[in-house]
């Protein structure tokens, strides 16, 4: 299970040494395309995520996984084969759906075969490996092009969901039997949709977790261009990203250890409120490209994925919170409806890339701002929707 989850954390960080090489020769007039190879795959995993739980619902985890894992391979062969940087794109996307059923099956197999506090440990095992991935990806990715190209991290992706699609197929029998499988209704999505939007909490909560998501993306779309152009970081970039990856991972431990104390939505706000002034500073300080500027880049990045360990998990805590009784449609619908509205948000801050660190904080500065007043504004919703 921590393979076939960390096939996606695998898919985006592998990709971030190749960047350099992909605008080269894909897209020489134009480099700062080059980071759309994370976000098309984003997307398309977004877009497979609504429909990957109703779908195992209806056919049975195996089969799901299975052909997840067939669409990843082939689009990845897709990709390897191409020329062209638009088919690619068009690839990654494919790629992103297959690698949707990972993201939302994997949990349902889990609930399948375990409940209570073992379900919590191997969960934990299983997320723990995930955190550990983003570390080591770039660095893999680097040993891969020495030993081929860019296109051989592709090559990479096809071993890789091969040898996990294929220890799932020997060693994990179906989860669901056939008598509790439901079938796939586009009208229970439709009204599910409809009942989370109509909700005010669950509305605000999606619209913040999407921002806070898209601050995520966008730091991956341009931190590998920062790191080269910025601060001629390209060589120790691998490093320095899996440093601070593993630093970050311990945010999923300090969350449990406040979240209870504090609340989730004062955690969130708070987090979002630190973002605001550490974006604020480094702004002010955006000028400063030696030592003492990737210094604090360093610290600034770090807090960025300190900050996606304290506030999505809870955003989606929130949201479900209230949709008990729809909980396996409510999980993919806002995972789905997160993620792309996220990737659709990163896609052009991407593109503003100018050679320095502005475009990047200043967008992070304005989502950050903006999350942090709809959390301010859900706390009066929160008081009046049990009146209402």
């Amino acid at each position: 299970m921590a393979m076939m989850f960390a096939t996606i954390a695998f898919s985006i960080d592998s990709m971030l040494p190749a960047l350099p090489d992909i605008a080269m020769e894909l897209t020489p007039d134009d480099p700062t395309r080059a980071p759309l190879i994370l976000t098309s795959f984003v997307l398309g995993m977004g877009l497979g995520t609504f429909f990957a739980g109703p779908l195992s619902d209806a056919f049975g985890r195996r089969t799901i996984m299975f052909c997840g894992a067939g669409l990843y391979i082939v689009s990845a062969t897709c990709a390897w084969a191409s020329a062209s940087f638009e088919v690619i794109l068009a690839a990654r996307i494919i790629q992103g759906i297959g690698a949707a059923g990972p993201r939302v099956v994997c949990v349902a197999i889990i609930r399948d075969l375990f409940s209570g506090r073992e379900m919590a440990r191997i969960l934990s095992i299983v997320m723990m490996i995930f955190t550990l991935v983003p570390a080591f990806a770039p660095a893999m990715g680097v040993v891969i092009i020495e030993w081929s190209d860019w296109r051989g991290i592709f090559i990479a992706f096809v071993l890789f969901s091969l040898i996990s699609a294929l220890w799932l197929g020997f060693r994990l029998p179906e989860t669901l039997p056939v008598e509790k499988r439901r079938p796939v209704r586009v009208r229970l999505i439709l009204n599910a949709v409809r009942q989370m939007f109509a909700h005010p909490v669950v509305r605000l909560s999606i619209f913040v977790q999407t921002l806070c998501m898209a601050i995520l993306f966008s730091l991956l779309m341009l931190i590998q261009p920062i790191y080269e152009k910025v601060f001629d970081k390209l060589e120790s970039f691998p490093f320095w990203f899996g440093g601070i990856a593993l630093i970050s991972a311990l945010a999923s431990l300090l969350n449990a250890m406040l979240v209870v104390r504090l609340g989730m939505r004062r955690l969130v706000t708070v987090a979002l409120f630190v973002q605001i002034g550490l974006s604020g500073v480094m702004l002010l300080t955006a000028g400063t490209i030696g030592p003492e500027g990737f210094a604090l880049f360093l610290v600034w990045q770090a807090y960025v994925f300190f900050q996606a360990g304290l506030t999505v998990g809870n955003l989606n805590a929130i949201a479900m919170e209230p949709m008990g009784h729809i909980a396996g449609m409510a999980a993919s619908v806002i995972g789905g409806v997160s993620t792309v509205l996220a990737a659709a948000i990163a896609s052009p801050i991407g593109l503003l890339f100018d050679g320095t660190i502005r475009p990047l904080v200043g967008a992070v500065f304005v989502m950050a701002t903006i999350a942090c007043a709809l959390m301010v504004y859900m706390a009066r919703v929160e008081k009046r929707v049990p009146a209402e």
